[in-house]
């Protein structure tokens, strides 16, 4: 799997999306896409909870966060 670069968010839906086709076409093992699955839920999770932490304190939210979700 080629290296995308820049972790965004765009980044990682395209390298999900390669992963289910990989998988489909046989061309990728169902527990390599698992791990990659994991980590990209892992990524999102606590993404979400940045998220979360600032809008309880109302704080502002994390340049990385904000970075991983508007960058293309």
């Amino acid at each position: 799997m080629a290296t995308t670069g820049k972790l965004t968010a765009n980044n990682l839906k395209n390298v999900l999306w390669e992963t289910l086709n990989k998988v489909q076409d046989g061309s990728m093992d169902g527990g390599q896409a698992d791990a990659i699955a994991s980590q990209a839920r892992e990524i999102l999770r606590t993404t979400k909870v940045q998220l979360q932490i600032s809008h309880q304190s109302k704080r502002p939210v994390p340049v990385d966060v904000l970075n991983f979700n508007e960058n293309q």
